[in-house]
């Protein structure tokens, strides 16, 4: 791609604006697409709630921020427990509600700043619970990277189109160069589906019935079930928005660095949360995961240089549309277990490894011994599946206790170090953009 800069408020000519719409597409789809089927949710759903809630969040932000968001890796977990509880049904009560607090953190920026939230969750406590996020994923990855589906039995062949769609995916991320380089999961899910067609995995009926047009399955409260509030589901989904606001500030700073522009503080944090919060509300009103900026996506604008929003909203219009072509879900849903476990394998590896980037990029202590408290607990509640019995059919439990005991023990142990303000972390990252353009 060229490296002439499109700004934010700029409209790119008609054929170039397809083709970066596009391009952002492909970023978003293997991700997008990968939540809802480990979660047993609709992909198609997945695809027009992430255009939506994309439409949305460009809207919230006043078109200032070229952010495209899909569906969150975090809720993973959270939601397979939801829907073993209270079905998908359940499972969008809970996403509603940490929609909501997207918002009611928003409004608080809003009269109060950002810095209380900084301090309530420093990398110390983040870092180790995204930790927990990847790692307490990775039996679910190797489960469907070994065993055959239908008998839930060790399988070669099924692990063998693993080994290769994890490999291929792995060569893509090392030495594939510019926009391809940006897709490996994309790369490895084609390679592999590919490899699994030519081993006689993949059955092609739905495909051939599928229509070409076809409404996906909505999950509409009111319309297609009948809404029940379950005090578990939301201990079990609302904790992780928490850990998802931290990851927003993350991408937020990313971003400012990468377009040379504050957005912390224009259009500002509370604008940008609350859009985010929004897209994950319109997501829990049509049975899609919820939704969070893409690092994918991130990655095409740092890359591309186009910053524009009109790109990043025609990217959400080709994902609403490709939700209704029924011939694409369908083969969505014809990718076998074993192709999504070999991405999975290394994309949890990978979200496991992001948690200790960020305790190494904030120059956290490990060596101190209240760090070492805080993260060591966080890991072991977290991997080791602790839960706490509210009632007897209310539990707290795994990754959620896991946050909420970080928080804890971030408050109340001495000799917590001093937390950086925004405007001193973006002065930090415009100063080593400075750096690296001098290098």
């Amino acid at each position: 791609m060229s490296q002439e800069t499109i700004q934010i408020e700029e409209r790119p000519r008609l054929d170039k604006w397809i083709v970066l719409s596009i391009q952002h597409l492909f970023a978003m789809f293997g991700a997008t697409i990968l939540v809802p089927l480990l979660t047993g949710l609709s992909p198609a759903v997945a695809l027009v709630s992430s255009g939506l809630g994309t439409l949305a969040y460009i809207v919230v932000t006043k078109g200032k921020i070229p952010a495209y968001l899909g569906s969150s890796f975090a809720f993973i977990m959270p939601i397979i427990a939801a829907i073993s509880i209270g079905g998908p049904e359940g499972a969008m009560i809970g996403s509603f509600f940490a929609g909501l607090v997207y918002g009611i953190v928003a409004i608080i920026i809003r009269a109060t700043g950002v810095q209380w939230l900084i301090r309530l969750l420093p990398p110390i406590v983040v870092g180790p619970v995204i930790m927990v996020i990847g790692l307490g994923l990775a039996g679910v990855a190797i489960d469907m990277a070994m065993n055959d589906p239908a008998t839930e039995a060790y399988s070669g062949l099924h692990f063998s189109v693993a080994m290769f769609t994890l490999v291929l995916t792995i060569i893509a991320s090392i030495f594939f160069r510019g926009f391809f380089g940006l897709v490996p999961i994309l790369i490895g899910i084609v390679g592999g589906y590919s490899f699994a067609a030519f081993q006689g995995l993949v059955d092609f009926s739905a495909v051939r019935e599928a229509n070409w047009i076809q409404a996906p399955e909505f999950l509409v409260p009111f319309v297609t079930y009948s809404p029940s509030f379950s005090w578990e589901i939301i201990f079990i989904m609302v904790p992780i928005a928490f850990v998802t606001l931290s990851e927003h500030i993350g991408d937020q700073m990313v971003l400012s660095k990468v377009a040379e522009r504050n957005f912390i503080k224009k259009p500002g944090l509370h604008r940008s949360l609350f859009g985010d919060g929004l897209a994950t509300v319109i997501s829990s009103f049509l049975g899609g995961p919820p939704n969070t900026t893409y690092g994918e996506n991130i990655g095409v604008v740092a890359l591309t240089r186009v910053f524009s929003v009109f790109v990043i909203g025609g990217a959400a219009v080709f994902a609403i549309f490709f939700g209704f072509i029924g011939k694409v879900s369908a083969l969505i849903t014809t990718i076998p277990t074993a192709v999504m476990g070999g991405v999975s394998i290394l994309l949890f590896g990978i979200i496991a490894s992001n948690g200790l980037r960020m305790l190494i990029d904030n120059q956290v202590d490990i060596g101190k011994k209240r760090n070492l408290i805080i993260a060591s607990v966080i890991l072991v509640v977290g991997i080791g599946g602790a839960i706490i019995e509210v009632t007897d059919t209310i539990e707290i439990a795994g990754m959620a206790l896991a946050t909420i005991i970080g928080i804890f023990l971030n408050l109340i142990l001495p000799g917590r170090d001093r937390v950086k303000s925004s405007d001193e972390m973006f002065h930090d990252m415009s100063s080593d953009k400075k750096d690296e353009d001098v290098a």
